[in-house]
C-alpha cells in the first residue's frame, strides 16, 4: 500500500477533468504537494495509507477556483471612483491616485488584503497585472497562492517607471529571478494597444516568447477602442496586434468584448487565452463579450474579477454566475453556457487561458493540490436532488455563496480551514488599508476644488507664461486688412491657416479660471486638412492693467495635450456652463522692432460676430509686457486701424455678454 501525506475522504468530488468526473463518496489523495489520486473512497482507501486523513463531512470537494484577470493591489483603490465612463473612471481618477500612492508597500499592503478576500471565496490561482508587480510576487508567494504575476509596461510614466524602457527591463529581471518559483508565474503586461506603442508591443512579445512565458494584456474591451483603432490603424484590434508580432508570445488577453468570428479564429491559431470579466463590463457598460461564440470557436475562456477598483469585489461564485446570466440574457437563450460550463470556465478553463493548465484547474494525477471544500447544506442550497449528475454544478453556480467556501489549500498547504485564514493576519490588513484611505480622501479633496489640480493629475500640464499682451479690434474687412500686414514691411517668420474649434469650460467660482478645449485644424493650400491638434489651456483670471489702450491681459496660462475626447474632458472636469466658439484664423508670426509678435486675422463663424484683427505676444517680464504693449498699439496703426476700437475681451467673452 502506497503512503501519501493526505486523504481526503467522504466528499462529493468534482475533478472539473474534461469528462467532468465525478465521485460520490469521494477521496482525494495528496503526496508532496501534488494530487496523488482521485476516485471513490473506498478505492482510494484500499490503495493508500495517509499520515493525515480528512473526513470532508459530504461537502464538494473540487479545484480552487482560478480569477483569470484581475489587478490585486487595487483593492486599496476600492469604492474610489464609481459609475463613470472607463476613460474618465482610469485616467481621471485611478491613473493619478496611482501616481501619488503606488510603491512598493501600497501593492504589498493591496496584494495580501487582496489574497485574503480570494481566499475566502475559493480563489486559488489569479492572473495579476500592475506595477511593482515583483512585491506584488513576494506577498502572494508569502501567503501561499498561485499567481501569474505580469509587470506593466505603458507608453507614458507610471509609479514604478518614467519610461517604458525602464518597465521592460524590469520585466526581464523579473522574469529571469522568477521563472522557476514553485507558485509564481513571471509575466509581463503591455496595458493595451491603446496605451502602448507598436514597438512596445514587438518589445514585450519578444521578451514573453525569449523567456517562454504568458504575455497578460487587455484587448478590445470597448467599442471606441476598436472604432478608433479602425479610423487611426484601418483595422481592427486583433489584427493590429497580430501584426505587431503579440501573438508570437503565448497570450492572456482580458476582455475581449469587441471581437468577430474572424478575429476569434486568429486568437485560436495563436493559441491565445481569454479571459471574461462580466461585472467590470457591466458596471462599466463595455459590453457583453461573445462568450458562446467564443467556445463554440474553440478558444480557451477563462472568467475574471477584473481590478476591485472596477467589479468591486474578488468573489468568483459570483463572477461565475454573472457569467452564465449575462451570455443567456445577450443571447436571448436559456441554454447558453450552462452551469457545469461556467465553472469550468473559473477551474480548467481559466487555468488553460493562463498557459499554466498542466499545473492546476482540475483534480487530476499529477497536478498540484489547489483545491477547496464548498458547504451545500445552508437552507438557501436546500434540497439537494440527485437525479441529474448536473444538479451539483447548478447548486453550485446558482446558490452557492463564497462563504460557503470553508476550506482552501494550494500546493498541498491549507491556506484556510474551517474558514479560519492561516497565512494572513486580516485585522492589521483592514487598520493599514484605512490608513491608506485617509490619505486619499485628503488629496481628492483637494484636488477635486480645483481645476488646475485636476489638468496636472491627468499629466502632461505645463505652465506658460504669465503675461499676455493682446490688442483686439473688430475689422469691416479681412481681405483688406491682409492686404495691409503684406504691405506693412513687416519681418514675416511664417504664416499658417487654421480652423478652430474651442469649447470653453465655466465653472461657478471665476478664481478657477476658464478652461479652453481647442481643436487645431491646419490648412493646406487645397484648402484641406493637413494635420489636427487637439489641447487644453488653462486660462487665470483676467487682470486688465493701465496701459495705452488696455492691451495687457494679465493672466496665469497651464497648457496640456487634450488626448481623450471632448465627452470625457466634460466628464471629468464638470463644468456648470459650455461655450462653443468657432473660426477661420489667418496667423502670421512677424518681427517688429526686433520683437517676436502673432498677428492673427479672424473670421468668427460660430457665433457671428464678425472679423477681428488681433496682435499677441507673451512673457513673464511686467517690464517686457509693458513694452510690447506700447508696441502692439503701433502696429494695429500700422495695420490701418485705430486704437480707440481696441477691446480685451476674448471672443467666448464677447458670447457670454
Amino acid at each position: 500500500m502506497k503512503k501519501v501525506d493526505l486523504l481526503l475522504t467522504n466528499a462529493i468530488v468534482l475533478t472539473m477533468d474534461e469528462a467532468f468526473h465525478q465521485y460520490e463518496p469521494g477521496a482525494v489523495a495528496v503526496e508532496g504537494g501534488k494530487i496523488a489520486a482521485v476516485g471513490q473512497e473506498q478505492e482510494l482507501r484500499n490503495q493508500f495509507q495517509a499520515v493525515n486523513e480528512i473526513d470532508c463531512g459530504g461537502k464538494v470537494l473540487m479545484p480552487g477556483l482560478v480569477n483569470a484577470h484581475t489587478h490585486v493591489p487595487m483593492t486599496l483603490l476600492r469604492g474610489l471612483a464609481d459609475d463613470l465612463r472607463l476613460d474618465v473612471w482610469l485616467l481621471g481618477y485611478m491613473m493619478p491616485v496611482e501616481r501619488e500612492y503606488v510603491s512598493p508597500d501600497f501593492v504589498s499592503l493591496g496584494t495580501k488584503l487582496a489574497c485574503a478576500e480570494m481566499i475566502r471565496s475559493g480563489i486559488t490561482t489569479f492572473a495579476d497585472m500592475y506595477y511593482f508587480e515583483e512585491d506584488i510576487a513576494k506577498a502572494t508567494a508569502e501567503v501561499g497562492m498561485r499567481a501569474l504575476c505580469a509587470q506593466t509596461v505603458l507608453k507614458f510614466p507610471t509609479p514604478d517607471a518614467q519610461f517604458y524602457e525602464e518597465s521592460l527591463a524590469m520585466a526581464r529581471d523579473f522574469i529571469q529571478r522568477w521563472k522557476d518559483h514553485e507558485l509564481i508565474v513571471p509575466s509581463v503586461a503591455p496595458h493595451a494597444p491603446y496605451t502602448c506603442t507598436a514597438e512596445i508591443l514587438r518589445a514585450t512579445a519578444a521578451l514573453a516568447a525569449e523567456f517562454d512565458v504568458p504575455l497578460h494584456t487587455h484587448l478590445s474591451e470597448t467599442a471606441l477602442e476598436v472604432e478608433n483603432m479602425r479610423r487611426e490603424q484601418g483595422m481592427p484590434v486583433i489584427p493590429y496586434v497580430k501584426k505587431q508580432g503579440l501573438f508570437e508570445a503565448k497570450v492572456l488577453a482580458a476582455h475581449c468584448v469587441h471581437i468577430d468570428e474572424g478575429e476569434m479564429r486568429t486568437m485560436l491559431h495563436a493559441g491565445a487565452g481569454v479571459a471574461h470579466n462580466p461585472s467590470s463590463n457591466m458596471k462599466l457598460a463595455s459590453g457583453a463579450a461573445p462568450v458562446r461564440k467564443m467556445l463554440e470557436v474553440g478558444l480557451n475562456v477563462g472568467i475574471g474579477t477584473d481590478g476591485p477598483a472596477s467589479n468591486n469585489d474578488l468573489d468568483m461564485f459570483e463572477e461565475i454566475r454573472l457569467a452564465t446570466f449575462l451570455a443567456k440574457v445577450s443571447t436571448s437563450d436559456p441554454t447558453t453556457l450552462p452551469a457545469r460550463t461556467a465553472l469550468a470556465m473559473g477551474t480548467r478553463l481559466g487555468a488553460q487561458a493562463m498557459h499554466i493548465g498542466d499545473k492546476t484547474g482540475s483534480l487530476e494525477p499529477g497536478k498540484q493540490a489547489d483545491l477547496i471544500l464548498v458547504d451545500l447544506s445552508p437552507v438557501y442550497n436546500a434540497p439537494r436532488f440527485r437525479r441529474d449528475p448536473n444538479g451539483v454544478y447548478a447548486q453550485l453556480v446558482y446558490a452557492s455563496k463564497s462563504h460557503d467556501v470553508s476550506d482552501v489549500m494550494v500546493n498541498g498547504r491549507w491556506l484556510m480551514r474551517n474558514r479560519v485564514l492561516l497565512t494572513v493576519d486580516e485585522a492589521a490588513l483592514l487598520k493599514a488599508s484605512e490608513e491608506y484611505s485617509h490619505k486619499i480622501d485628503l488629496f481628492l479633496m483637494r484636488r477635486e476644488t480645483s481645476v488646475l489640480s485636476k489638468l496636472i493629475a491627468i499629466g502632461g500640464a505645463m505652465e506658460e507664461e504669465s503675461f499676455e499682451v493682446q490688442v483686439k479690434v473688430k475689422i469691416k474687412d479681412r481681405e483688406k486688412a491682409l492686404q495691409k500686414l503684406e504691405e506693412a514691411g513687416l519681418q514675416i517668420l511664417y504664416k499658417k491657416h487654421y480652423r478652430q474649434y474651442d469649447n470653453y469650460f465655466l465653472f461657478d467660482d471665476p478664481e478657477m479660471g476658464i478652461l479652453r478645449y481647442r481643436e487645431d485644424d491646419l490648412i493646406d493650400d487645397k484648402e484641406n486638412v493637413s494635420m489636427v491638434r487637439t489641447r487644453l489651456t488653462l486660462l487665470g483670471p483676467t487682470v486688465e492693467d493701465q496701459f495705452p489702450s488696455k492691451v495687457l491681459l494679465s493672466r496665469s496660462r497651464y497648457l496640456a495635450p487634450a488626448a481623450q475626447s471632448l465627452r470625457f474632458y466634460r466628464e471629468y472636469f464638470k463644468p456648470v456652463r459650455e461655450l462653443e466658439i468657432n473660426k477661420d484664423r489667418l496667423r502670421y508670426q512677424v518681427r517688429f522692432e526686433g520683437i517676436e509678435f502673432y498677428i492673427n486675422l479672424d473670421d468668427v463663424t460660430l457665433p457671428k460676430v464678425g472679423h477681428f484683427l488681433e496682435i499677441k505676444s507673451r512673457t513673464w517680464s511686467r517690464q517686457d509686457a509693458e513694452k510690447k504693449s506700447r508696441l502692439a498699439s503701433r502696429l494695429v496703426e500700422i495695420l490701418g486701424e485705430s486704437v480707440e476700437q481696441t477691446t480685451t475681451d476674448d471672443y467666448f467673452q464677447m458670447t457670454n455678454n
